[in-house]
């Protein structure tokens, strides 16, 4: 893995999607090969995405809720306050990790967060994400370009998954969708945040990592 290796967590709170997808692209089209590599932790305002696979079918009623067709892989899904989104922007080349073991290493660092609140989660072959009891509680969307990775996954944590019923969740009809507070009493929202960072600062390497709380 990376030796010498920096990292810039950034906790943001509720943010706008299109701006922060925006931003997601300065950074990975402007970056160099000494750029420091970035997690963004936030949660967003009501919004569909639609993933390079997408297939307006399985829009079923989107009703007032905006849809924004977007650069990750994957097809539909919903971002909703009450929902932990994570951003990877990963230097893969420069760390050493392909494209299959970013994505495992999104389930797992989910599966490993889940397990400490006693929550047995699981990942399926046959459908990305991650899964509890034969619901989806998290969902992956990933795009690499130029050898880094960014945009990353979404864990529900106490959503209204109400708006999920008005598509077929990343293409699947009638996909079942929960919350970590569906399993979890008085979930602390920041420390599952602070802890999937964690896993990230321990698998990829990272010796130097600083904390911001807002885009610079």
């Amino acid at each position: 893995m990376a030796v010498n290796s920096e990292l810039i967590i950034r906790y943001l709170g509720a943010q706008d999607y299109q701006p922060t997808w925006r931003k997601m692209q300065h950074l990975t089209d402007t970056r160099d090969r000494d750029t420091v590599d970035e997690i963004w932790l936030l949660e967003h305002e009501p919004v569909f995405t639609q993933g390079q696979a997408g297939k307006a079918e399985h829009l079923l009623n989107t009703g007032d809720i905006p849809v924004v067709q977007v650069d990750r892989g994957g097809q539909v899904t919903y971002h909703g306050p009450g929902q932990l989104i994570v951003y990877l922007m990963i230097d893969l080349r420069r760390s050493k990790i392909g494209v299959r073991e970013i994505v495992t290493m999104m389930e797992q660092s989910i599966i490993s967060v889940l397990a400490q609140f006693s929550v047995a989660a699981y990942a399926k072959s046959d459908a990305p994400g991650v899964y509890v009891d034969q619901t989806k509680i998290a969902s992956l969307g990933l795009r690499v370009r130029r050898g880094c990775s960014f945009h990353g996954f979404a864990l529900n944590l106490d959503l209204d998954t109400a708006p999920f019923l008005r598509i077929n969740p990343c293409g699947y009809a009638g996909m079942q969708m929960s919350n970590l507070a569906d399993f979890v009493n008085n979930l602390d929202k920041q420390l599952v945040a602070e802890r999937l960072a964690d896993y990230f600062v321990r698998e990829v390497g990272y010796n130097k990592v600083t904390i911001a709380t807002q885009f610079e």
